[in-house]
């Protein structure tokens, strides 16, 4: 029950935060990424934002034996980049910039702008199926 409150505060918790920092609105996102028009460095401010904890938690993990909702940390073993997973982040990339949208702020973005979200949401999941058909 307790792994089931944090995970809710936590999707709570980041979900208020795009909808306060304004990243589940695609024109903020691709106001970022357009470097020569009108630039928004909004985005930039949100993901210094997001690297304090970060640095903070990865400072403190070594001196935890688990984390608080789990029987031990979770962390990948893989560290190679390869051709998959360098082609992963063209397409996250690309993807990201044509729509302005990438899947927290696109799950954030259906309760704001519903349809447009809807649309991405359902080409994403599509887009999850083929790549579990495809590299099974």
């Amino acid at each position: 029950m307790i792994r089931v409150l944090i995970a809710l505060l936590s999707g709570t918790l980041f979900g208020a935060g795009l909808a306060f920092s304004g990243m589940a609105d695609p024109q903020r996102v691709r106001g970022f990424l357009d470097l020569f028009g009108p630039w928004d460095p909004t985005l930039a401010f949100v993901m210094v934002g997001a690297l304090v904890p970060m640095i903070v938690a990865w400072r403190l993990r070594p001196k935890l034996t688990k984390p608080l909702a789990a029987e031990a940390f979770d962390i990948p073993g893989a560290r190679k980049i390869d051709s998959k997973l360098a082609l992963g982040a063209v397409l996250f990339g690309a993807g990201w910039g044509i729509a302005g949208l990438c899947p927290g702020p696109a799950l954030a973005a259906l309760a704001l702008q519903t349809l447009p979200a809807a649309v991405f949401v359902l080409a994403m999941f599509a887009g999850m199926a083929v790549h579990r058909v495809a590299f099974r």
